[in-house]
């Protein structure tokens, strides 16, 4: 009975040590893995560098981390993706306190911050990075339009000229693509240089979903780049004023204009005829 009984227990620990084995072998691991994507198609992704096999651009590493369990031959991805809430473009307080001063033109304007790149291909956050607490006039174009898109720049590029020093300092101009398939920053670039686009002056495209999301929040979104209205946009986002009037105006009158809402002013007589933001 005794020897029945050390044999019995010699075969129990001998199972137990064949689990732990089996157990040992499933352990689930962990490690990084790094993501390279396309900031124009980020369907266009890549476990290494390279470029883009649409648009040519350099792949870039994801901002976010990917965690992957491995479990035998399988990976199983976790994407900590975080979505970027929209954020309100004043103080609330100061922007009411403006529009009891210049009723029917000042309110409070509603900016996604989404991601965007500029004509240098640098990647920004369109609010906190272009808008934040600056004057700006925005425009809206696409490098292949051979209509208004042209004069639009034009006018912009008189206004730089006769504004001076200002811009960049006082004032900022965008000028948003709302063809951000096509447009590269690099188009941009090129397509500003035509101009004579100076410090100050920033070219916008990026991921289409992105940018299209920017567009309707700024009230110009249009299912086709040709229908896009010759609209320019102009704000104080730290006094909360936002108007918008016609793109291809006298540059004179868009000085003024600006200067006005650089002022915390809005003269009428400069916005007949356009909407709010």
């Amino acid at each position: 009975m005794v020897m029945l009984a050390g044999i019995e227990v010699e075969a129990q620990a001998f199972t137990n040590t064949g689990v732990r084995d089996q157990i040992s072998e499933k352990k689930t691991t962990t490690k990084q893995v790094k993501s390279y994507v396309c900031p124009m198609h980020p369907e266009v992704k890549s476990t290494k560098r390279g470029k883009c096999p649409k648009c040519k651009m350099d792949l870039r590493l994801e901002p976010t981390v990917k965690n992957v369990a491995v479990t035998g031959n399988q990976d199983l991805i976790a994407d900590n993706a975080v979505r970027e809430a929209p954020i309100t473009s004043a103080n609330a307080t100061e922007a009411a306190n403006i529009a009891s001063n210049a009723p029917g033109y000042a309110r409070k304007m509603i900016i996604p911050e989404v991601e965007v790149l500029d004509q240098d291909g640098n990647a920004l956050h369109f609010y906190s990075d272009l808008i934040k607490g600056k004057t700006v006039a925005i425009n809206f174009i696409f490098t292949t339009c051979t209509t208004i898109c042209p004069p639009l720049a034009a006018t912009f590029a008189r206004v730089q000229k006769e504004m001076g020093d200002k811009v960049g300092k006082d004032v900022h101009f965008i000028s948003i693509s709302v063809d951000p398939l096509t447009d590269t920053p690099e188009r941009l670039k090129a397509w500003g240089a035509k101009f004579k686009a100076g410090p100050g002056w920033t070219f916008v495209t990026g991921n289409k979903e992105q940018i299209d999301n920017l567009l309707y929040a700024l009230g110009v979104s249009v299912s086709r780049r040709e229908d896009h209205s010759p609209t320019v946009i102009v704000g104080n986002d730290l006094k909360g004023i936002w108007t918008r009037t016609y793109g291809l105006a006298r540059s004179a009158q868009l000085v003024g204009l600006i200067t006005d809402v650089m002022e915390g002013n809005v003269d009428e007589s400069l916005t007949k005829g356009t909407a709010k933001p």
